[in-house]
């Protein structure tokens, strides 16, 4: 019994989700390390499938090997299978099938269901999660239609229903897995498939809590009118702003092609900016030749990312927008950090610093640790890092060329950026230890 109830104190629901994720991407690594995944059918070295298989199931795309001409249709169903139960939570899955032949959830897998899903307390645990699989389904099949229509002018028809599948849900969950070796760069002038998949890649980004209340809002209720919560506004607002800013950097300080019209500029810029704030990861402008201050902006998003409860990685744009509110109502000497006529708790304010400095503490152990092994620009580094911290997959073209060790420390920057924030705001949440003692207050000199 004592050994039992150690283990249990041991086993947090954040280690649980950390080991779920783990054990997940090694049993993809196995499956995608087998000859009959892979074109060729040869082994596949197991570091180069586990490398695969993490960036998959963290939702991140960045790649060591094509996709689309190194993987079969087998292990590219694989690698699909995995972005998608990675971008929705595998505790989902587990609870689903626990539902369909048990009839219940126990009490520890709800726990876990609950660490992995952000949403008010107030909204059902099992009627949010139904929530999620409906609205996940619905946005990622109106998509498959709409791509298999655009690329049955490309394709035949099973090849474009096999695209559209695969890159609907690779847009949804923000996993930025394409089949194409230059990712959407041939499609980067169409506006309809730019509105299309930008479209897709920002309702995975918003997070399943802005959809529910997005779509309350639109829901006639003539008795009693819905207000937005302060977390949609803020999303919505953050969201429109990053990608805005971010796409008028890369507009005016990129070296355009003369062939590019005014019209193309304005889509790559857009796109790339939304890529990177959804932490998507697919390009329609070859990364490589980018400015340094395109590579700089887009650094950043990565590293603000989208919205929690969302498919995206990043910090999270809350977690952003509460550090500059609480450092503006700081400058303007206002003892509460008020944001929209709202007050906004201490704790909220402790926790948002905390996630973003440690976020910040791993990127710099991560850039420092690959500075040191590989060879190569310090700013495609930089900028390796922060994609993999965003669980983002943009490469500035260093990854297949990494070393054993680099790899090996872009795989734990992958499951921190998937894991990682998400465990530093569960363990600031825990309950707070009540002192029977309190220690004497002292000055540190700061600033």
């Amino acid at each position: 019994m004592n050994k039992l109830y150690f283990f249990r104190k041991l086993l947090t629901p954040i280690r649980s989700l950390t080991l779920g994720f783990s054990a997940l991407s090694i049993i993809g690594a196995v499956i995608l390390m087998m000859p009959f995944s892979s074109v060729n059918g040869q082994f596949t070295s197991f570091l180069d499938s586990l490398f695969t298989s993490m960036s998959a199931i963290t939702t991140t795309g960045l790649i060591v090997v094509d996709t689309g001409t190194y993987f079969n249709r087998f292990g590219q169903s694989v690698i699909m299978i995995l972005f998608q139960i990675g971008g929705l939570g595998y505790m989902i899955f587990i609870s689903l099938a626990v539902l369909g032949f048990a009839g219940k959830i126990s009490m520890s897998n709800r726990i876990l269901l609950r660490e992995s899903i952000s949403r008010p307390t107030s909204v059902d645990l099992l009627k949010f999660t139904k929530i999620m699989i409906l609205s996940t389904l619905l946005i990622e099949v109106l998509g498959v239609i709409f791509l298999t229509f655009y690329w049955m002018e490309y394709f035949s028809f099973s090849e474009a229903l096999y695209s559209a599948v695969f890159h609907s849900i690779s847009a949804f969950t923000t996993a930025g897995f394409s089949t194409y070796t230059d990712s959407f760069i041939k499609y980067g002038t169409s506006i309809s498939f730019n509105i299309v998949v930008v479209l897709i890649m920002i309702l995975g980004s918003l997070g399943f809590f802005v959809l529910y209340d997005l779509a309350i809002l639109f829901k006639p209720n003539h008795r009693q009118p819905h207000r937005l919560s302060l977390h949609t506004k803020l999303i919505v607002s953050l969201t429109l702003f990053l990608t805005i800013a971010g796409a008028a950097v890369i507009l005016f300080s990129e070296n355009w092609e003369t062939s590019n019209t005014a019209i193309d500029k304005i889509l790559f810029s857009i796109f790339q900016a939304s890529t990177a704030s959804t932490t998507a990861g697919f390009n329609t402008l070859d990364i490589g030749i980018m400015t340094r201050a395109s590579l700089f902006i887009i650094i950043i998003l990565m590293y603000i990312g989208a919205g929690p409860g969302s498919t995206a990685g990043g910090i999270k744009q809350t977690t952003f927008g509460v550090i500059l509110i609480s450092l503006y109502n700081q400058l303007t000497g206002r003892e509460k950090v008020l944001a929209l006529k709202r007050r906004v708790s201490d704790e909220t304010v402790m926790r948002a610093l905390s996630i973003a400095a440690l976020a910040l503490l791993w990127f710099v152990a991560a850039v420092l640790a690959l500075a040191i092994s590989e060879d190569k620009d310090f700013l495609k580094i930089v900028f390796e890092v922060g994609s993999a911290l965003g669980t983002v997959g943009l490469s500035a073209g260093i990854t297949a060329d990494l070393t054993p060790f680099g790899k090996i420390v872009i795989i734990i920057t992958m499951l921190i950026g998937r894991v990682g924030p998400l465990g530093i705001g569960l363990t600031i949440l825990r309950k707070k230890k009540v002192s029977s003692y309190q220690y004497p207050e002292d000055e540190i000199l700061v600033g």
